[in-house]
């Protein structure tokens, strides 16, 4: 895993925090994505799974929709994701079959991370697109907004 970050990536990462508390307004986890393309926001998404009732609508699968509509493709070349949480297996793997070129994430997910926590996805030699990937990024405040969400269900 790099942990090289560029001087943007604070703004769309605080972007993504943005998106992740839109989740609370319906009673979902926390988690926010938003993808960059030249500069430019292409897709972003939050949690909504209890909305939907749905198990597969993680933010980063709602904002790859977007960002797939908006590029008028599958691939979503040169971009970069942004999530507040690293991504699960699912998450990771939809990445790597959307050909995202990096990924930059918050906190760490010692349960379900597909990111080096639990598993490594995104650098398995054996998948033919391995994206960049980038731990860390406020990552006091993106575990903050987790944190304070499940002790209020406690």
């Amino acid at each position: 895993m790099s942990e090289r970050f560029f001087p943007r990536d604070d703004y769309f990462m605080g972007l993504a925090l943005r998106e992740a508390e839109r989740a609370l307004e319906h009673d979902d986890v926390p988690i926010g994505a938003v993808i960059v393309r030249d500069g430019e926001v292409i897709g972003s998404a939050h949690n909504e799974r209890e909305l939907r009732q749905d198990p597969t609508a993680h933010a980063e699968i709602i904002a790859l929709r977007e960002a797939a509509r908006v590029a008028g493709s599958w691939r979503v070349l040169d971009s970069v994701i942004y999530v507040t949480l690293e991504p699960c297996a699912m998450c990771a793997g939809a990445i790597s079959l959307a050909r995202v070129p990096r990924v930059v994430y918050g906190t760490e997910d010692p349960k379900a991370g597909a990111c080096g926590s639990v598993l490594d996805v995104l650098s398995e030699p054996r998948l033919n697109h391995r994206p960049v990937v980038a731990g860390g990024l406020l990552a006091q405040e993106c575990a903050e907004l987790l944190r304070e969400f499940f002790a209020s269900r406690r």
